[in-house]
C-alpha cells in the first residue's frame, strides 16, 4: 500500500493493476484521490498504436469467443456477477478512491453491475435465438432472422460512474459474442482495469477484454477507426465529435450525453417522500450524474413548504470523505469540477438568484468538496438554468399549474431523464408522457429507472442517440441477417408466361392475400 493512499483504503493494489496495461510508450497518467488531492499512482498511458494493436488482438480473439455456445458465454457472465459480489468491498474502496463519491453511492454501482450481469445472462439466449418472420408467400416463403455480433465493440467511459459505465454496457456486448476495448476516463483508470481483471478471472479470454488508458482526444479517433461499434458516455460537445467521426467511418455509435434533469412536484404530491426524492436525486454522487435532479418545479400551493423542508434536509446532510457509510455526500472528482460548479452558482447569484443554503467550498473536509446547495429565483438565461451543472446544486421554482411545470421542464436542449411526483399515479403517467425525456420516473428519482434493466433508457434531443438496457441495449451490439428460403418455383414468370400476364397474376395474388389477412 502506497503512503499517499488515503487512510481507510483497503482495496486492490494500484501498482498491480497498472502493471496489466500493455504499452511501451514510457508515458504515464497521474491519478489523484479526490478525498485528499494526493497523487496515488501512475498508470501507463497508451498511444494510438497501442489502441490499434489492442483492437487487432481483440478481433483475433473474438472469432473463437463468438463460436462458443451461448450457454458458455452466459456461464462466464454469471461467474463475473458472483465475483463482483465476492469482491464487493474491494470494488467499493476502489470506486471511492478514484471518484471521491460516498460509499452508499459507490454501492449503487456495484449492485448495478451484479444486476446487469444477471439480467443479460438470463435474457441473452432469447435475444440470440433465430426468430421467424413473415414471408412473401405464406407456407412457401420462410424467413428467419439471425443476430450476429459486430466483432469488436469500443467504449469511451467517463469518471462519474467508473465501474458501472466501464463494464455494464460491455456485458451485453460480450454476451452477444463481441470482444471489447475500453478507454476509461483519465481520472479513474484503475477501476476499469480491475473490472477487466474480474472478467478474465470469470473466463472471458484475455484478449477479448482490452483496457487502454490514456488521453481521450488522442485515443478516441484511433479507437473509433479500429472498432465495429462505439459506445460513448459523456458531454454533449464531445458526443458530437464522436458521432461525426463514427459517421465518417460508418461505425454505428451509441451516445448517452448530458442532462438537466427536471423534477415536477404536483399540488397533491406526498411531501415527505417527495423531499426525500429531491435530496437523493440532487445530491447522490455529489450531483455528478447525467440523470441528477437539477431543476425542481413545485406547485405554488406547496412551494414554501417544499422549499423549507428541502433546505433543512440539505443542511443536515453529512458531507465527508471516508471509506465507510457515514457520509451522505462525498467529494467532487477534482478541483476543476469544483471550480465549474462554484462559477455557475456565483454567476447565478450575481444575476439575482437567491442562495438558500450551501454555495461554499469545504476545504476543511477535502480539496474538492462543495456543500449541498439550493437556490431559487434563478434567471432563465443563467448558466445554472440551462447548462448541465454536474455538482451538488439544485434550483427550486414555484409554478402555478401542471402545464407551466411541463413547459418549463421541456424548455431545454436536453432530454435525458425527468421525474414527476404526485399522489395520483394515473395522472402522473399522463404528465410523464408530456415530458420530453428518454426516461421519466413517477414518484422516484433515478434508482427505479436505472435498476429496471429490462427497460431501455437513453436521451432525446441533445442528450444522446441509442439506448442502454432492455432489448435495445443488447441488440445494438448485434447486426441482423435474414435468411429467406423459397420453396417451389422461383418467384419469377414461368417459362411461356408473358410478363404482362405474370404481373396481373402477382397483383391479384397480393390483393387476395391482403383481403385474407395473410399480408
Amino acid at each position: 500500500m502506497t503512503a499517499d493512499l488515503p487512510a481507510g483504503y483497503d482495496g486492490p493494489s494500484l501498482a498491480s493493476l497498472a502493471g496489466t496495461v500493455d504499452t511501451d510508450s514510457g508515458e504515464t497518467l497521474p491519478v489523484e484521490a479526490p478525498f485528499t488531492g494526493d497523487r496515488i499512482g501512475d498508470v501507463p498511458a497508451c498511444t494510438s498504436a497501442d489502441v490499434r494493436r489492442a483492437a487487432a488482438r481483440a478481433r483475433e480473439a473474438q472469432t473463437a469467443w463468438a463460436a462458443r455456445p451461448v450457454a458458455e458465454r452466459v456461464a462466464v457472465v454469471e461467474r463475473f456477477g458472483s465475483l463482483v459480489r465476492d469482491r464487493q468491498d474491494d470494488l467499493l474502496d476502489l470506486v471511492q478512491l478514484e471518484s471521491g463519491k460516498a460509499r452508499y453511492d459507490a454501492m449503487e454501482e456495484v449492485l448495478d453491475v451484479e444486476l446487469t450481469a444477471g439480467h443479460y445472462a438470463d435474457e441473452a439466449p432469447g435475444y440470440l435465438a433465430a426468430e421467424r418472420r413473415g414471408g412473401l408467400v405464406p407456407l412457401v416463403t420462410r424467413v428467419r432472422e439471425h443476430r450476429d455480433p459486430y466483432g469488436v465493440a469500443g467504449f469511451v467511459t467517463p469518471w462519474n460512474y467508473p465501474l458501472t459505465l466501464a463494464v455494464s454496457d460491455a456485458l451485453p456486448a460480450l454476451l452477444a459474442g463481441n470482444a471489447v476495448v475500453i478507454k476509461p476516463a483519465e481520472a479513474t483508470p484503475h477501476t476499469a482495469l480491475f473490472a477487466a481483471e474480474l472478467l478474465r478471472e470469470a473466463g472471458v479470454p484475455d484478449d477479448c477484454v482490452q483496457v487502454v488508458p490514456g488521453d481521450g482526444p488522442a485515443l478516441g479517433p484511433p479507437l473509433i477507426e479500429s472498432v465495429d461499434h462505439v459506445s460513448f458516455t459523456g458531454s454533449t460537445a464531445t458526443g458530437r465529435e464522436v458521432a461525426a467521426r463514427a459517421g465518417r467511418e460508418l461505425v454505428p455509435a451509441s451516445l448517452e450525453l448530458g442532462g438537466k434533469g427536471p423534477m415536477l412536484v404536483r399540488e397533491d404530491a406526498p411531501m415527505g417522500r417527495t423531499v426525500t426524492g429531491a435530496i437523493r436525486g440532487a445530491f447522490a454522487s455529489a450531483g455528478q450524474l447525467c440523470i441528477a435532479v437539477e431543476r425542481v418545479y413545485v406547485h405554488e400551493s406547496r412551494f414554501e413548504t417544499f422549499r423549507d423542508r428541502l433546505v433543512a434536509r440539505a443542511r443536515a446532510l453529512d458531507v465527508g470523505t471516508r471509506f465507510d457509510y457515514g457520509p451522505d455526500v462525498g467529494s467532487l472528482v477534482s478541483e476543476r469540477q469544483v471550480e465549474k460548479v462554484a462559477t455557475q452558482v456565483a454567476d447565478a447569484v450575481d444575476a439575482g438568484a437567491t442562495l438558500l443554503t450551501g454555495g461554499r467550498r469545504r476545504p476543511d473536509v477535502g480539496p474538492s468538496v462543495y456543500e449541498p446547495t439550493v437556490l431559487t429565483d434563478v434567471p432563465a438565461d443563467a448558466a445554472l438554468s440551462c447548462e448541465e451543472t454536474f455538482g451538488p446544486v439544485v434550483t427550486v421554482e414555484s409554478v402555478p399549474d401542471d402545464e407551466t411545470a411541463v413547459a418549463r421542464a421541456n424548455d431545454t436542449d436536453y432530454g435525458l431523464h425527468g421525474t414527476v411526483w404526485t399522489d395520483d399515479t394515473a395522472e402522473g403517467r399522463q404528465i410523464a408522457r408530456r415530458v420530453e425525456c428518454g426516461t421519466v420516473a413517477v414518484n422516484d428519482v433515478h434508482i427505479a429507472t436505472w435498476g429496471s434493466t429490462d427497460a431501455p433508457m437513453g436521451g432525446k434531443k441533445d442528450s444522446g442517440v441509442g439506448r442502454r438496457h432492455g432489448d435495445e441495449g443488447f441488440e445494438r451490439y448485434t447486426q441482423s441477417q435474414s435468411v429467406v428460403v423459397q420453396r417451389g418455383h422461383p418467384l419469377a414468370p414461368p417459362p411461356g408466361v408473358s410478363n404482362r400476364v405474370a404481373a396481373r397474376g402477382v397483383s391479384a395474388f397480393v390483393a387476395l392475400a391482403r383481403r385474407l389477412g395473410l399480408r
